[in-house]
């Protein structure tokens, strides 16, 4: 993460590399800017070999479908809800990268906010089923 991150931002980040689940963050613009090692295996690299991706590339890179395999639109994403709605959202879903299988998954996306209940980004936690 660059300098001009919020401390919050910086503290989800070192939080992140220390938890055992896979763990996404993506700031207020819905651009990725981290995910720890356990969520390597969703993307089928290291952060470090990505680095930040943006909201495009990310919508673009990751699919997503509800429990009966329909396609979640973009606009549809816990992220998207979560950032509207400044409140989390905890379902079960199926997600897979380009580089990856299919995984059934359980995410509970929470908002990261600051003073002023501004929303400075979301942290997404995921396990497999």
């Amino acid at each position: 993460m660059n300098g001009g991150k919020p401390i919050q931002m910086i503290l989800a980040r070192q939080l992140a590399s220390c938890v055992a689940m896979p763990i996404l963050l993506v700031d207020a613009q819905g651009n990725l800017v981290f995910y720890n090692e356990p969520a390597e295996s969703i993307f089928n690299q290291r952060f470090e070999e990505t680095g930040e991706v943006s909201a495009e590339e990310l919508v673009a890179l990751v699919e997503l479908a509800d429990e009966q395999r329909r396609p979640i639109p973009p606009d549809e994403r816990p992220t998207v809800f979560v950032r509207r709605e400044r409140r989390p959202v905890s379902r079960t879903l199926w997600m897979r990268s380009a580089h990856t299988d299919w995984k059934h998954v359980h995410v509970t996306v929470l908002p990261l906010v600051g003073e002023g209940r501004m929303l400075l980004g979301v942290m997404h936690i995921f396990w497999e089923i």
